[in-house]
């Protein structure tokens, strides 16, 4: 299967940290201290989560299609 998996990227106050997260693949959150850091541990992650599930005969979801993002910051 060659697929691409979307990851959500952003930055967390509460923990300091860049945030990505690869909403199809769950569990599969990881952090660095720059968004350079953060995507390459996410890219390494779903690499480690794919493995894994297929070692262990799990199932492996089709990427879902994200046509629009959209980020809203609260005063």
């Amino acid at each position: 299967m060659n697929s691409t998996y979307h990851i959500n990227l952003f930055w967390s106050d509460e923990e300091q940290a860049w945030v990505a997260d690869i909403p199809d693949l769950e569990p599969c959150t990881t952090f660095g201290s720059t968004r350079a850091e953060a995507l390459s541990k996410a890219e390494e992650l779903i690499d480690l989560w794919l493995e894994s599930a297929r070692a262990n005969g799990d199932p492996i979801p089709e990427p879902r299609y994200r046509p629009a993002i959209y980020a809203f910051r609260a005063a």
